[in-house]
């Protein structure tokens, strides 16, 4: 191209100027690609990925605290998403009693509500174990309840199963709601224990009476 504008007699500036407007043009006629739209992506409006510890206080008195390695909130939401879930349950002079844990759970920035779900295992003051599906806490009225099948090992060793389960927040005080079955270890000398001490309370009364 360059030769042939010099061979018709253009300086080599000009010749230079022509080959450039040729290659704009070329270029010019060449299909320019679309910017790609922008994808607007939700990201939570909070999130911690390390340990996070929230506590929840009765009158002053330290009640609940939960413990969590991934913790998120999104701004539409009054809730937090916790993952995984551990509770230690403290008594009225501050000591932990019990603690309950979980694969993942949910509560509300005023910690009004506690639900954990997947593998919930929690233990009691006295020494009972809880497993469940699910396992809700609910402020209002100060009880830890689930309509799921629960599986409890008593302090005894008894291991009692059924659906629904209800107990204090402390999980001091509990009971299964239905579709209650179990085994119950050393049954008969247990019974024979139970009958001998009510016999003997009959008969220490029955001699105070006498006198």
């Amino acid at each position: 191209m360059a030769r042939f504008l010099l061979k018709h007699g253009l300086s080599p500036l000009g010749a230079f100027l022509g080959l450039s407007c040729v290659l704009f043009l070329l270029c010019g006629c060449t299909e320019i690609e679309e910017e790609k739209p922008w994808i607007h992506v939700d990201r939570p409006q909070m999130l911690f990925t390390d340990t996070t510890l929230m506590d929840s206080y009765d009158k002053g008195v330290l009640s609940w605290k939960l413990k969590t390695a991934y913790l998120e909130r999104w701004a539409d939401k009054d809730e937090v998403f916790v993952r995984p879930v551990l509770v230690d349950i403290y008594d009225s002079l501050g000591e932990r009693s019990a603690f309950l844990r979980a694969d993942s759970g949910r509560l509300d920035m005023k910690f009004t509500y506690v639900y954990a779900y997947g593998h919930v295992y929690a233990l009691t003051p006295k020494g009972a174990s809880v497993r469940a599906d699910s396992l809700l806490w609910n402020k209002r009225d100060n009880l830890v309840k689930t309509d799921s099948y629960v599986r409890v090992v008593s302090e005894e060793g008894d291991v009692l199963q059924g659906k629904g389960f209800e107990s204090d927040a402390k999980m001091d005080n509990w009971k299964i709601l239905s579709n209650i079955t179990g085994i119950f270890q050393d049954a008969a000398n247990r019974i024979k224990e139970e009958d001998k001490a009510k016999a003997e309370e009959i008969e220490k009364r029955d001699s105070v009476e006498k006198k």
